[in-house]
């Protein structure tokens, strides 16, 4: 299918959508005054052109008019409405379905009159019920992907863990490491919120910091400006970090490979200047009064088409030594496909992202996102026989601006003597 007949026909179904809600709106506004019948007109209509023509716009004008953050919120404005819309009629197709079948039976039955029906009360009729739950159900999920960009987006939480392992050294009983991941800084549209969530973080006074991935969208320069803030991150043992699927540019067009390559070289320069200590595929040992527990880090490795650029085995060289391993790898998926059918010492994976989907449900013991139907491990900790994977939620977001549900997380690991 070219992208020419894509447009096309995509254009075509959300001028249908557009339509068919406003079918609902008419039977719900029909008994107002006809002033206000024709304002509700004039707005719903005018703000679908502008709706519209964004998405035409957008297909017409060369990709890299717009800066990230500018695009994130113009697919944003466009995606949110039609999305609500179509919510809403999916409620209207189940009304216009139970009136097809009670018109074909109509053909073949005719309707029975009922003595006990009082034409003095009024009821409203079916059809102009489902037309206001449509509308009620498309709204309010209007208005919480609106309210997930303005309130969720830097809602940061705290999420403290413990790790109980059998082998951990008495001298890291009790160690608090921060893990931050995914912040895609070319994202941020509030620097004063991210200022505030690392300042969550440090004062939390953890003895280390590990962040796993995805520090840009696509491009090193996006993170130039968020160099100072991320750089305030230290903990006495240091920060450590690897690489994400986004971070490699794997996503954007470059004029040559070299461009290409170029780019992976200053974003690990970027995290040298904010004095984090990248790990490419290697080891090293974590001292703490003489004794040493071992660190390895790898480039991002994601099963189901993600690419696979990290080489545990070379990094696993010379790490049996220690008697606890812990584990940063971006993709949470690496630990079932790799991680646990060969590598069964590594006590703990840390992990990043699946972002929760940035939408789902958390509350009490409810925990559901879509993201969980292609991630068998998605948010938290997980548990296998003595290995621990945890996945965090995600720092940052990208594509929509916002998240509903699933919150930006900071975590606190504490490992214990099991």
């Amino acid at each position: 299918m070219s992208r020419s007949f894509f447009f096309i026909l995509l254009t075509f179904v959300f001028i249908a959508i557009d339509w068919y809600v406003w079918q609902a709106l008419r039977v719900v506004i029909r008994s107002s005054s006809p002033g206000v019948q024709r304002s509700v007109a004039w707005l719903y209509w005018g703000f679908t052109a502008i709706t519209l023509s964004a998405y035409i716009l957008i297909q017409l004008l060369p990709p890299d008019i717009f800066g990230r953050t500018t695009r994130n919120f113009v697919f944003s404005g466009i995606a949110i409405p039609y999305f609500a819309k179509l919510f809403a009629v999916l409620f209207l197709l189940v009304d216009d379905i139970r009136r097809l079948a009670q018109w074909a039976v109509s053909l073949f039955v005719p309707p029975a009159a009922d003595p006990s029906a009082d034409p003095s009360v009024s009821r409203i009729p079916r059809s102009e019920f489902m037309s206001q739950a449509a509308l009620v159900a498309g709204g309010s999920l209007f208005g919480t992907f609106v309210f997930g960009i303005v309130s969720g987006a830097h809602d940061y939480r705290i999420r403290r863990v413990k790790v109980p392992l059998k082998n951990l050294p008495a001298a890291f009983h009790g160690m608090r490491i921060a893990q931050l991941s995914d912040i895609h800084s070319g994202s941020f549209f509030n620097k004063t919120a991210v200022k505030g969530g690392v300042e969550m973080l440090l004062n939390e006074k953890p003895d280390m910091v590990f962040f796993t991935g995805d520090l840009v969208n696509d491009r090193a320069e996006e993170v130039k400006d968020y160099i100072e803030v991320f750089g305030k991150v230290k903990a006495p043992l240091g920060v450590y970090s690897v690489l994400g699927n986004h971070d490699y540019g794997d996503y954007a067009n470059w004029s040559s490979q070299a461009a290409k390559r170029e780019n992976l070289q200053d974003l690990m320069k970027a995290h040298a200047a904010m004095d984090w200590r990248l790990m490419l595929d290697e080891n090293l040992p974590i001292r703490v009064d003489g004794e040493e527990i071992g660190l390895i880090g790898i480039q991002n490795w994601g099963a189901g088409g993600f690419a696979k650029y990290g080489n545990l085995a070379k990094a696993y060289q010379g790490a049996d030594k220690y008697p606890v391993k812990l584990l940063l790898s971006h993709d949470p998926s690496h630990w079932t496909a790799q991680v646990r059918p060969q590598f069964k010492d590594i006590d703990v994976a840390f992990a990043g992202h699946t972002h929760g989907m940035q939408f789902g449900v958390e509350v009490g013991g409810i925990k559901w996102s879509p993201v969980q139907y292609r991630y068998e491990q998605w948010a938290g900790l997980y548990q296998q026989e003595d290995q621990f994977l945890y996945v965090n939620r995600g720092f940052g977001y990208i594509g929509y601006p916002g998240r509903v549900g699933i919150l930006p997380e900071i975590t606190i690991i504490e490992l214990v003597k099991a």
